[in-house]
Parts: C-alpha cells; structure tokens; sequence
C-alpha cells in the first residue's frame, strides 16, 4: 500500500506531500493541473525512464519519495533526477539500480497509465494476459529460458560453420572487443558507486565541514552533546525514583550513548577518508567516462558489457576450435529443441485449458460494465512445426476476439471495440489478473476515457469494489467516478507572475460537494448543482460513513509544506 509521496521541483510540482489511504482514492482536478505527473512521479520511483526535462525550471535536482507498507513493514523508495541528466535511486537508504525498481514494484505497484487499453490493439499483449490470468508465469518462465538456450546453440553452430576467411575476421573482431573490455576490467554496479564518489568530491569541502562541524558538536566542543548528556541522566534518573514511568529512558542510556559515540567515530573517519585533491575526481570522472563508452557500445548496462565480454570469450573459443565441436553443438541444440518444445507443448495444453473459464468470466465482468451479451473468445494458432514461429513466448499465437453487440460476429479486439468498451476490457482483465496481494496498491490514470453517463456509474461501482480488497488510486474527470471513491484528492494548478506550481489537497465533505458540482457542471457551481454533487455522494456512499470530513485532513501539500510526513527511522552506513 502507498501511505505517503512527497515530490520536489518535478515539472510544474514545486512541493507535494500527501498520505494517501486505504481503500479507494480518487484524484481530480482541472485538465492540465498536473494529476498525470502525480502518476507519473509514481512511475518513475518503480524504475521509469528519467529525463532531465522533468526537473523543474530553475532548479538543479528533483526528487520522489513514498514510503510503502507491505507484510507489515515499511519501504522508503527514493529517487532523485538531475538537470544534467543523471538519475539516483534509493531503497531504504541504500543505493538501488532501475532494474532493481522495477523488480521491487512488480511487488507493490500496477500503474495502468493513460491510454494503456490502447495496448489491447496489439495481439502481442494477449498471450501474457491469459497466462497471467491461469498462473502460467512459472513455466512461461522456463519456456523463455529454454528459448534462450537454443538461440544461443543455433547461433554458435551457424558461426562454427564459417569459412576460414570470414572466421578469422570473426575472430580478429571478437579479439578487438574482448580486449577493450578486459583492459578496462568493470567490477558490477561499478559506475553506481563511482556516481557516489564523485557527487562527494564534487562537494568535498561541503562534506568535510558537516562532519567536522557536527563531530564537534557530539563530542570535541565545549557543552558537547555527549558531555552534557551525563547530566541529563543524572536528573532523568532521580526523575525515575519518583515516577517510574521513566525508568525505560534511563535503562536505555547505554544503548543512545553507543550510538551517538558510533556516529561521532563515523563523522571522523568519513572526514579523514574523503581525498579532496583534483586528481582523485578527475580519476574518477576519468573512470566513469571509460564505463560509460563502454555502456554505450556494448550495455546499456554495465552488467550487459559483463556478459557481452562472457559471450564474446565463448565464441572466440568455439571459433578457434575444431570440427568436433560443432558436431557436439548438433547434438546439444538437438537436445535443447526438445526440450524447448516439451515445455512448449506442455505450456500450450494449459493455456487453453484455462482459456476457456478466462473468457467466460471476462464476459461476466463485462456484463457488470454494463456490456452485456458481450461475446469473447480467446483464438489460437500452432506454430509448433514452424521452427521460424518458435518464440521465448512458445508456439502459440495468441489473439482476442470480440462482440460487444448481439447478432455481430467475433471479430478482432482492434477491428471492433470503440474507445470506451476498450477502457471496460482493461478493467475486466485487470480485475481477472491482479490475483491476491492485499498490500498491493492499483493505480489507474483515467481509466474513463471514452464513458459517461450510466456506463460512468458502473465503472464507478467496479472501482469501488476493487477498493474492497486492494488501495486503488484513479485520476478521473466523471462525477460518477469521483463519486464513489473512500478519499477524495483534488489537483490543482496555481499560476502568478512569475511561476506556475501545482498543489494536493485532501478534500473534507464540504469541499468534496463544489468539487463534485464543479465537475459536473464546469466553474460556475449553483445551489442546485451541489444538490446533485450531495445526491452523487450519497449514493455513492450507501450508507457509508465518509472518510477525512475534517477541514484540513492530511493529504494537503503546500499550505502545509512545514508538517513533514512521518518517516520510519533507516540506518545509513557514513
């Protein structure tokens, strides 16, 4: 669950704090007021492409923080974008990689951004639904990996049957590339802490004076911190032989001055570690710049130029080998081929085992999204003896057909669906997919494009239900939707002469009615308008208490910039 995200100098976000809740939260606000930059600052804290254009006019850094709660604990996810370009990304204090992130996220977050139904156009989308739908991941897994196995032997095999000539180009090539890589040598997430490196000495001066300053203050200055603290003890100890409500802090004593005496040891030796000279940061920028060549030409990762240089020595030992070894490639590729298509098989049976009962529960939820008599049906074609169609997704090709209207054929998805009945497909097969992962926060950025009226209400109502089980964040612009949502967050935009900034703020039910009229109908909000935004709510709420009915509920970022957003305490190694 996301409990809180704070934002700084992000596009048009100055400053942003807001906890969000359980349960079914609903963003609005103005078009262009910034609600899809909200999501996409989620996005970009779950490994998201960065660019330095995102960094606020005038300003050198932005920065993301949410602190997630999930089995019980809290992860504090953090990421912070440069105006030069370059990209940090933390959890709970330790540097992490966007691959990392995006692992991580898969655990806690589905963002379904804007026009994300218009995904279901393409045939390539379906087959990972329907094996995400029957729990085929596992084996769809293994399937890829033994893909991966023959494509590697069919390449080798090819390349061991090269003529002499063309080998020793190959050769002479592999050798040239092989010894850029081992001369330069990489170590794993290298350019990670060299980046840390070099923002330290880039600020070297900075550095050493908040560790000299703060080392003084704990324990080399007159009235230190860990001098003064004896006294305190003293007469928070006689406090406990009248009240022993504070005989904990006194039992604790120990275990603070410990602490404090780790930190003041840690300020000293970080200082005395940092070498400030000009020469150790144009070692290093000298460094990144090799890695990063070396990125460029054989990553994008440095972890891809390991293995590139893994596979390179590889070929290079096959190519210098002899005509046993390719007859030992045969038998191996062979060997994986049958494999390759055991697993296929296998992994086909069961998707169209479960193709069926998919199908007709996604009609069932369509009905609910007010599409009933809606036909659908999953299609497949075998590509197992067509070696050219062997994918790392198996050997079937996968598509979805549909009739959203009686009498009419099932035709493909793109060639049949309208907008809105796209946005209800999307949100059935996201219903039938997302299993069972109550932590899990659902976002969904206008999932309402295309709707209205009736059809607005009942996707209002499926929302609501997912908010049963799930949080679930929606930026909408239907009162219907809004209508329905546990939490109520408005976006708003704010522009003067100078500078245009963007604002969160949790809505009380008061604030909640004008904003439902105002979306109802536009900016001059009437009596009669609130009475229908009044009749939406408690519709919506069936009876329901409403949640954040006080003035001012937390959530609201600008007009209190000052109240910071509870942290969990993390331990930073110096």
């Amino acid at each position: 669950m996301l409990r809180s995200l704070s934002i700084r100098n992000l596009a048009v976000i100055e400053a942003v704090d807001v906890e969000f809740e359980p349960g079914f939260n609903v963003l609005t606000g103005e078009t262009g007021a910034g609600k899809s930059i909200v999501v996409e600052a989620v996005g970009l804290l779950l490994g998201g492409r960065a660019s330095a254009d995102l960094v606020r006019t005038g300003e050198s850094r932005a920065t993301i923080e949410a602190v997630f709660h999930a089995a019980g604990t809290d992860t504090v996810v953090r990421r912070e974008l440069s105006s030069q370009g370059r990209s940090r990304s933390f959890v709970n204090g330790a540097p992490a990689t966007a691959s990392a992130l995006r692992e991580l996220s898969a655990h806690l977050v589905e963002l379904h951004g804007q026009h994300e139904h218009q995904a279901l156009l393409d045939p390539l989308t379906h087959l990972p639904v329907v094996d995400e739908y029957g729990e085929l991941t596992e084996i769809a897994s293994q399937v890829s990996q033994a893909w991966t196995r023959v494509r590697a032997l069919r390449e080798q095999l090819d390349r061991s049957r090269m003529g002499a000539t063309e080998k020793a180009a190959r050769l002479e090539l592999i050798e040239f590339h092989l010894g850029e890589i081992e001369r330069a040598a990489p170590q794993p997430s290298e350019d990670t802490g060299l980046t840390s490196v070099r923002d330290v000495l880039s600020s070297a001066e900075r550095v050493q004076a908040l560790c000299e300053e703060s080392y003084a203050a704990l324990h080399d200055s007159d009235g230190s911190i860990l001098a003064s603290l004896s006294g305190v003890w003293k007469r928070v100890g006689e406090l406990s032989t009248f009240d022993p409500q504070f005989s904990p802090y006194v039992d604790a004593r120990d275990d603070i001055k410990a602490q404090l005496e780790d930190l003041a040891l840690a300020l000293r030796r970080y200082a005395d570690g940092i070498d400030a000279s000009p020469g150790r940061l144009q070692e290093v920028e000298d460094r990144l710049a090799l890695l990063e060549r070396l990125k460029r030409k054989h990553g994008p990762t440095l972890q891809n130029v390991l293995e590139r240089a893994t596979a390179l020595a590889h070929e290079r030992d096959l190519l210098a080998g002899t005509g046993e070894q390719t007859s030992d490639l045969q038998r191996a590729l062979d060997l994986a081929e049958s494999h390759y298509l055991s697993l296929a098989s296998e992994l086909s049976v069961r998707r169209r085992d479960v193709a069926e009962p998919f199908a007709r529960k996604l009609e069932a939820l369509l009905a609910e999204l007010a599409m009933a008599r809606t036909r659908f049906e999953v299609r497949f074609r075998d590509l197992s003896s067509d070696l050219d169609g062997w994918t790392d997704r198996g050997i079937d090709h996968v598509e979805f057909y549909l009739s959203p209207n009686p009498g009419e054929e099932l035709r493909p998805v793109a060639r049949v669906a309208s907008g809105g009945e796209l946005s209800r497909v999307m949100l059935a097969l996201r219903t039938l997919t997302i299993g069972n992962a109550p932590d899990k926060t659902l976002i969904f950025d206008e999932v309402d494009a295309g709707i209205g009226g009736r059809v607005a209400e009942v996707v209002g109502r499926r929302l609501e239900a997912l908010g049963q089980r799930f949080q679930v964040l929606c930026v909408t612009h239907l009162p219907q939707i809004a209508a329905r949502g546990a939490s109520h967050y408005r976006i708003d935009k704010h522009t003067d002469e100078k500078r245009t900034t963007t604002s969160v703020a949790r809505l009380d039910a008061t604030e909640r009615v004008d904003e439902i009229a105002r979306m109802i109908g536009g900016a001059a909000v009437t009596a009669a308008l609130r009475t229908t935004a009044q009749e939406l709510l408690d519709a919506g709420r069936d009876g329901k208490p409403e949640r954040g009915t006080r003035k001012g509920a937390k959530g609201e970022s600008q007009k209190k910039a000052k109240a910071k957003v509870p942290r969990p305490t993390i331990a930073r190694k110096p």
